[in-house]
């Protein structure tokens, strides 16, 4: 049975600056379900982050405004609810882990410090009961000591445990909906593999649903069920992870994939890249906003944005697939 947990539906997102209007996000829908990874894929500039934080409702406002759409988190709308239930849905409900644990954590305060806070926050617990809880949780995101490291501030960690914290941190009331934003930059590969692993791990004894945010695909082989490939503020590709690995249909997903380094390259072989730049997206005015650098680009290409095609088990925004 499909226990739904999150559905965005046509989510767009303009920041309003003081001569122009950026829509960062631009009719973006999909779905997440219990014990389920989406991974929402693409290059920096493509909406990945917006979408986490508008659904996180952590968008300055303004400039930011949601100027449509619903996010549902099990049929309620979180953009219909006053900004005290929405504190509550944060960390009870939906959590996040941000991208560079170095800044999100205070340097000024003890990891037991701000791990505890959230129980007190969350769960009423007393000061004793909630530093006790946050043992816990830095033993069940397997970073050794806790007792030592709940003394400890963010500095006297590696990057690898910071990041570790911030997972404990997210997972600590146990939500329903895990949302990870790049959670492994920065980190080295070892390191990378221990959080992705521990992760999954998570996700499967506390059945969450989880959202992965990266420009790697490399990660969503590892972690995702489903893929959201993201370009300019749209999601140009939308099926399960394997239909996405081994029939791309979009060419930019063609390309992301292409871009993934090789053990069997021959020594000195250049990556295959995709050519030029993202567009800003107050820059595109008409046509796939690909065009400028699809391969396959044609007529229909350069005067009219094509929608979301059904193509077997993929939903993909290319005017190649018109019957």
């Amino acid at each position: 049975m499909n226990h739904e947990i999150l559905k965005v539906n046509d989510l767009a997102v303009h920041f309003h600056l003081e001569k122009r209007i950026i829509p960062a996000v631009d009719g973006v829908s999909f779905s997440v379900s219990k014990g389920e990874t989406l991974g929402i894929v693409g290059e920096s500039g493509c909406g990945k982050s917006v979408t986490a934080l508008s659904i996180m409702r952590l968008l300055p406002s303004p400039p930011a405004k949601v100027v449509k759409g619903e996010i549902l988190l099990k049929g309620k709308n979180l953009l219909n609810i006053s900004d005290e239930e929405m504190r509550k849905v944060r960390g009870n409900n939906i959590s996040m882990i941000f991208q560079e644990p170095m800044t999100s954590l205070n340097p000024v305060f003890t990891i037991g410090h701000q791990l505890s806070e959230v129980f007190m926050q969350h769960q009423d617990l007393s000061k004793k009961e909630a530093l006790s809880k946050a043992v816990e949780m830095l033993k069940l995101v397997k970073i050794p000591l806790p007792e030592k490291r709940i003394k400890q501030y963010p500095h006297h960690l590696s990057g690898g445990m910071r990041q570790r914290v911030m997972i404990a941190m997210a997972l600590a009331c146990s939500p329903e909906l895990l949302i990870a934003d790049e959670p492994t930059t920065a980190l080295d590969v070892t390191i990378e593999a221990q959080i992705l692993e521990l992760i999954n791990e998570l996700k499967e004894r506390t059945g969450s649903a989880v959202i992965m945010i990266t420009h790697d695909l490399g990660v969503v082989a590892e972690v995702a069920d489903k893929v959201a490939v993201m370009y300019a503020g749209r999601i140009v590709e939308y099926a399960d992870v394997y239909t996405i690995f081994n029939t791309p249909k979009h060419p930019y997903t063609m390309g992301l994939l292409e871009a993934i380094p090789d053990i069997d390259m021959s020594r000195g072989q250049r990556l295959k890249e995709i050519q030029g730049l993202v567009p800003s997206p107050d820059e595109i005015r008409e046509g796939c906003r690909f065009r400028t650098r699809c391969e396959y680009v044609r007529g229909e290409c350069m005067v009219e944005e094509p929608p979301l095609f059904q193509e077997g088990s993929s939903l993909v925004r290319c005017w190649n697939f018109v019957k």
